[in-house]
């Protein structure tokens, strides 16, 4: 898994780690993400991402036999994240690294979106 987070604290951040999928098929990539997420994050029960970044996806899918809301954003904002939500614990957003970008590249941003 591509995936770094920053610890959790009381002050909220903007961004609260960094993701880089292998594809732009949201349906395979986001149940292993979901998986990887701290239990601290309780179960993720609605997702919003930008229409752009990703391939069609339908409004509700099953990930770990629970349901999880998806959302399309088109706006300006939030283009190269992702919002994860869980009912009475909170918000967390990621800076999604585009898949199709490097190594070299990627690592650099996953690092500087964790960096304190």
């Amino acid at each position: 898994m591509r995936l770094r987070l920053m610890p959790r604290e009381a002050i909220p951040r903007r961004i609260d780690g960094a993701w880089w999928p292998r594809s732009r098929d949201l349906m395979v990539e986001l149940p292993p993400l979901l998986a990887a997420l701290p239990p601290s994050w309780g179960h993720i029960a609605a997702v919003s991402v930008h229409a752009s970044m990703w391939a069609t996806a339908p409004g509700r899918v099953l990930i770990a036999n629970r349901v999880v809301r998806l959302h399309k954003t088109s706006g300006a904002h939030g283009r190269h994240s992702i919002c994860l939500l869980t009912p009475g614990c909170g918000r967390w957003d990621l800076l999604v690294v585009p898949p199709e970008i490097d190594q070299a590249d990627a690592e650099p941003l996953m690092a500087s979106a964790v960096a304190k």
